[in-house]
């Protein structure tokens, strides 16, 4: 199936007016082009990643889809891992083959990584470090916890999520009242191993490529103003703060965005649902950091698309609300569809539909992934509480 949408990709380049390979390939290429000969990958203007995915893709001055191939590669490693998960929680047989299928089959998580997307990348060490925490193989969860922060600043958000599931209070009102409780040796073994690894990898890129590591890495993505294939609700007012940046000190609404973002994602769903299920609270955890992100491409939908079959093994959506799962997919898909229908009127055929269109558009898609937020919430809470791992 990925041999066959890289093969389509490759007629698509050649053929079709919209390229199929993602520009964000091109930039890695160029990037992996400037190390190949001595030089620093940020000499590839709008390069904002570690210096470690140039290194991998050096092979791509030899041979142009070596990139694509690791990619790939990476969707099915992921795919397994997250087999192996489903193992873990008891699901066998045509059920697990079902669920496993939302990410091995999903078209959307086969076009990005053939694309020429790295998050595929990023998934392996995600669903690594979030396997290895549920067979309490505590040390080594943190190491490669740390890698994946270093890699893509956002899995930071798990982190807390992690350290309650490793207290040994059945439920956060524990520690709440006992806010030092959190400190035993499985959750010193974690925070050891993810901060060594990410201060290791961090000072090592900052010896060789000194301010600019930091500064493109890490630093752009607080300040960056991407306002194209952006459907966040903040995209409007990122295309305003781009345009008068040069001619005014005006107000950037976006500069908000980590409050919500960082309060939900990172603090009270953590608290909530953590010793519920830990591979739900993930779940809730990604989808709403995403959601209130001020900058949601495409690719975004990967990070919890990966957790999509442990969350539904045993969710209502499937089974007793089957027709409430439905819904909630088709408004995701056609809140969607309506901002790639102005998006794409104002990219390629330079119409402009900011207003009402995008703007409108662009709101519809946020409401309804707030929506589908509480739906979610609601479906874990009526979960059976898994007590023997709460996985």
């Amino acid at each position: 199936m990925r041999l066959a949408f890289l093969a389509f990709g490759h007629y698509q380049d050649t053929h079709m007016e919209v390229k199929y390979t993602d520009i964000d390939y091109v930039v890695f290429s160029d990037a992996a082009n400037y190390v190949y000969h001595g030089q620093s990958p940020y000499t590839r203007e709008t390069y904002r990643y570690t210096p470690l995915l140039a290194w991998m893709m050096v092979p791509n001055t030899l041979y142009a889809d070596f990139g694509k191939i690791v990619f790939v590669l990476c969707d099915l490693v992921t795919g397994y891992i997250i087999l192996k998960c489903l193992d873990l929680a008891g699901t066998q047989g045509p059920k697990k083959t079902v669920l496993s299928a939302i990410w091995l089959l999903n078209p959307m998580v086969v076009t990005i990584s053939t694309r020429g997307s790295s998050e595929s990348v990023l998934t392996v060490f995600v669903m690594l470090f979030i396997y290895l925490l549920l067979k309490r193989e505590v040390f080594l969860s943190g190491l490669i916890c740390g890698f994946a922060v270093h890699f893509k600043i956002y899995p930071v958000i798990y982190i807390p999520t992690a350290l309650i599931f490793l207290t040994n209070h059945s439920n956060t009102s524990g520690i709440l009242k006992k806010p030092l409780s959190i400190i035993n040796s499985s959750t010193m073994k974690f925070s050891l191993a993810a901060a060594s690894t990410f201060l290791w990898f961090g000072l090592l890129m900052y010896a060789i490529y000194g301010d600019e590591f930091l500064r493109h890495t890490y630093i752009y993505h607080f300040i960056r103003t991407d306002h194209r294939h952006n459907f966040s609700i903040y995209n409007i007012s990122l295309y305003f703060t781009s345009a008068l940046a040069s001619t005014s000190q005006s107000f950037d609404l976006s500069g908000l965005a980590f409050l919500p973002q960082l309060s939900l994602a990172g603090i009270f769903i953590p608290l909530v649902f953590t010793k519920k299920s830990l591979t739900d609270t993930f779940f809730l955890q990604t989808f709403v950091f995403v959601t209130y992100n001020k900058v949601m491409t495409s690719q975004y939908f990967i990070w919890f698309l990966i957790f999509l079959p442990l969350y539904l093994r045993n969710s209502s959506l499937i089974s007793t609300q089957k027709v409430k799962g439905i819904v909630c997919l088709l408004q995701w898909i056609i809140s969607q569809g309506s901002w790639l229908y102005f998006a794409y009127n104002l990219e390629f055929l330079g119409k402009s539909t900011f207003f009402p269109g995008l703007l409108g558009s662009a709101s519809f898609f946020f409401l309804s992934n707030v929506f589908l937020t509480g739906v979610f919430m609601e479906d874990i809470a009526h979960k059976p509480v898994e007590s023997k791992s709460y996985i």
